[in-house]
């Protein structure tokens, strides 16, 4: 069973001890169309975009304005209609899909956690890379090399136990941190 997800944020348990937990919001959906092999094609609302391949499916499964995203997802349902989430209530375990928070172009003291030179007395090596080569042979830059670059915005899959789930606000809480920044969209599945 998959579902899409947005994340809220972190927060804590009151019981002691205490236990740090991330909340989801579980996205509304709709089942349009159920495949074989246990997929099914789904909708649900985000954001405004609307153009005339999305009214078309929108037409062809009798959908309103507001669901405006497909997307392909095992589901538990056997006929067309809202997304069964009765299998959140007895999960134990999840598979959460994300992508981490884009931190842009960034040097190797940050993406890479390299020490850095001394700060004063004239050393002019702060925050640089340092040598990137070796000698004479191989005389180039060896492949994989740690250098400034792209950080973050990748997707990373963690496992979570579910703590709690609320089917009045569609809300479940998982232990521990999940990749992403607040409001994220992601997926989940259920493994346990």
């Amino acid at each position: 069973m998959e579902f899409l997800a947005e994340k809220i944020g972190m927060s804590r348990t009151i019981a002691k001890p205490s236990i740090p937990v991330t909340l989801l919001k579980i996205k509304p959906m709709k089942v349009c169309e159920v495949l074989e092999g246990g997929k099914a094609i789904v909708a649900y609302h985000q954001g405004k975009s609307l153009n005339k391949a999305i009214a078309g499916q929108q037409k062809k499964y009798n959908l309103d304005k507001e669901y405006n995203k497909f997307a392909t997802l095992e589901v538990g349902n056997t006929q067309a209609g809202d997304l069964d989430l009765s299998s959140l209530e007895s999960a134990k375990r999840v598979k959460v899909s994300f992508n981490t928070k884009g931190r842009g172009f960034s040097g190797v003291i940050k993406r890479w956690n390299f020490q850095g030179g001394p700060a004063a007395h004239g050393s002019r090596f702060h925050r640089r890379p340092g040598s990137i080569g070796n000698r004479e042979w191989p005389g180039r830059v060896q492949p994989g090399k740690k250098m400034a670059g792209h950080y973050g915005n990748e997707k990373v899959t963690v496992q979570n136990e579910v703590v709690s789930f609320d089917k009045e606000h569609n809300l479940l809480v998982l232990k521990g941190s999940i990749p992403g920044f607040n409001g994220a969209f992601g997926k989940l599945k259920i493994i346990g």
